[in-house]
């Protein structure tokens, strides 16, 4: 429990004023209701335990600055605070914005570090628990990429076997679709731990592997499983969240998961000491383990799930009538291919861009090892600023003019910097990130909006799977382009950026607005 006492000295008169004011309900951070004379709990908040008490009493006397009566006598309010914050895990990052917001009493519900909802204890705690798993997740889905290339030398392997071995393990995404719409029959939260569990130790056994297609074959497995584990934390997170705050969220989970991924990049020098060490990386998701169990003991199921599974009917396939209904049947197949072809469009152009990146530096731009890596610590760091203020642009002015303007502007910085080098190469490659970055979240959050509860899992593991088709092919049309335009990757680039810009131009046309709605409002058929 953490206590806040603010205390205020006066004269009786003054002081008898200000407890009267301060006698009103909180409308702010937090939600109060009076339980009692001068006593008052949380009615909504993101506070596992609150209490605010105010007592008035005589100051002492040896107070120096207390400004008396007529008869000398000086008064004091206390105003007591004390709470515990329902953020598992996450709470210590709140704890002075939290303490500062409730010292300064506001007429309303407003901060820029928070989600533009006041979010419940439920909410918070679900979204503190997801943001956990989270960074396992983003862990889970970089440790090949870190690591392959160490591996490939301990086992006397080439690119090729590495180019092969990447586009085999994209495979996968089939085990994400797959379980994604299992979840749609057996809860979120079943399907989210016994994934989280499967990658970790399949992971995990990656450590011992004899060979690369052994290694390869793990990864295939795990990489689906963590696939699917991300698509049903983005889901899990939409249906739990307010209306306003689940782009806002979005974000969040972001953060987190490049928090992972940074933190098997972290580990990775430990590949240094041996030959072998590079299998150390692949220990730690044991750790995961012991992440995932402690927050399925916390972590309650979706309650949009279970609302809708009462309304299942025995006799339709677990398909009720409405979701029957040729009209919705119809709008979900035009939202899933608008969805599923924007992922295509975008992932050719952002697979390459990125992953071609450092072929690009070092082969046209003369890059050595370590240019490399301080540029991309340089231009990717920043990112994280990006994912932010996408969420909460997409929560306040709007899903598409946040994602229009930020996917067309970060295509074309990105696109311009193949073309450029020197200072204006840096440059480019970190505001076209950055700006890119902010139409994250504001499209992110269409997937798990566009679609019914019944058929939210299964359509987001379709999308997933056409976006991770997009991003190989892009890879391939990539190479082959640079190859017939004398090995130059910026004009293959440029051509592959009309994707993101047609993109664009269909969220601004075709998808529709869904800030402040709520799931069923954009679903009818959840009502």
């Amino acid at each position: 429990m953490t206590v806040l006492r603010v205390v205020r000295r006066g004269d009786a008169a003054g002081i008898e004023r200000e407890r009267d004011a301060r006698r009103e309900p909180r409308n702010d951070i937090v939600a109060e209701r009076a339980v009692g004379e001068d006593r008052f709990e949380a009615a909504d908040g993101p506070f596992r335990r609150y209490e605010r008490r105010l007592s008035m009493e005589p100051a002492d006397p040896g107070n120096a600055g207390v400004t008396g009566t007529g008869t000398g006598e000086a008064w004091q309010l206390t105003e007591t605070t004390s709470y515990r914050l329902a953020v598992p895990v996450w709470a210590w990052l709140f704890h002075f914005p939290v303490r500062s917001a409730l010292r300064k009493r506001r007429d309303a519900y407003g901060y820029w570090w928070a989600p533009p909802d006041r979010l419940n204890a439920r909410a918070a705690t679900v979204l503190g628990l997801l943001c956990t798993i989270q960074v396992v997740d983003g862990y889970l889905g970089t440790v090949l990429t870190a690591t392959l290339t160490f591996a490939a030398d301990e086992f006397g392997r080439g690119n090729t076997a590495q180019g092969v071995l990447m586009g085999v393990v994209r495979a996968g995404v089939l085990i994400a679709l797959v379980t994604a719409a299992l979840a749609d029959r057996h809860g979120r939260k079943r399907l989210l731990l016994a994934t989280g569990l499967g990658s970790c130790l399949i992971t995990a056994v990656g450590a011992v592997a004899p060979g690369l297609w052994f290694l390869g074959g793990t990864q295939l497995v795990s990489r689906g499983l963590s696939t699917a584990l991300g698509i049903l934390i983005v889901i899990l997170a939409a249906e739990e969240m307010p209306a306003r705050s689940r782009a806002w969220a979005m974000s969040v989970l972001v953060l987190c998961a490049a928090l992972g991924s940074g933190m098997a990049f972290a580990v990775l020098p430990m590949a240094d000491l041996h030959a072998s060490a590079w299998r150390l990386v692949y220990v730690v998701p044991l750790a995961g383990v012991a992440v995932v169990v402690w927050v399925g003991r916390r972590l309650p199921e979706s309650r949009r799930y279970e609302t809708a599974a009462t309304g299942r009917s025995s006799h339709d396939g677990g398909v009720t009538d409405r979701q029957a209904d040729p009209e919705v049947a119809a709008r979900r197949r035009r939202r899933l291919v608008l969805l599923a072809a924007s992922a295509f469009l975008i992932a050719m152009f952002a697979a390459p861009a990125s992953g071609l990146r450092n072929d690009f530096l070092k082969d046209e731009r003369d890059f050595s090892a370590t240019a490399i890596t301080l540029f991309t610590y340089f231009t990717n760091t920043p990112i994280g600023i990006g994912v932010f203020v996408g969420g909460y642009l997409a929560d306040r002015r709007g899903r598409r003019p946040t994602g229009a303007v930020g996917l067309a502007l970060g295509a074309v910085f990105i696109a311009w910097a193949f073309f450029t080098d020197g200072a204006a190469l840096w440059l480019l490659t970190l505001v076209g990130g950055v700006v890119g970055a902010v139409a994250v979240p504001a499209l992110a959050v269409y997937g798990p909006e566009l679609f019914g509860t019944h058929r939210r899992g299964r359509s987001n593991g379709v999308i997933v799977m056409v976006g991770v088709l997009g991003s190989a092919l892009g890879l391939i049309t990539a190479g082959w382009l640079s190859d017939a335009l004398d090995g130059r990757l910026g004009p293959a680039l440029a051509l592959l950026a009309v994707g993101p810009l047609i993109v664009a131009a269909l969220v601004i046309l075709k998808y529709p607005e869904t800030v402040g709605q709520e799931l069923e409002d954009i679903n009818p058929e959840d009502r």
